[in-house]
């Protein structure tokens, strides 16, 4: 059966909750016979429900706005 786990992509500082915050992948580790990479289901923000709580939309790592990647560097 195929490994699903949470690993941390990157931590850096949001400036719209004023904080660090750790980016996380999703990761799906497929079966050890199989020769499929790993893939990324979906991504979230340690500080995403923060975000969603406030007036303005935020980014795609918060689930509010998938065009904007403030951490694409």
């Amino acid at each position: 059966m195929a490994h699903k786990t949470w690993e941390v992509a990157k931590v850096c500082f949001c400036e719209h909750v004023g904080k660090q915050v750790a980016l996380e992948a999703e990761v799906i580790y497929p079966i050890d016979y199989l020769p499929d990479p790993p893939r990324v289901r979906s991504l979230r923000c340690s500080h995403g429900v923060y975000c969603n709580q406030m007036q303005q939309a935020a980014c795609k790592w918060a689930g509010t706005n998938p065009d904007v990647d403030p951490f694409r560097q």
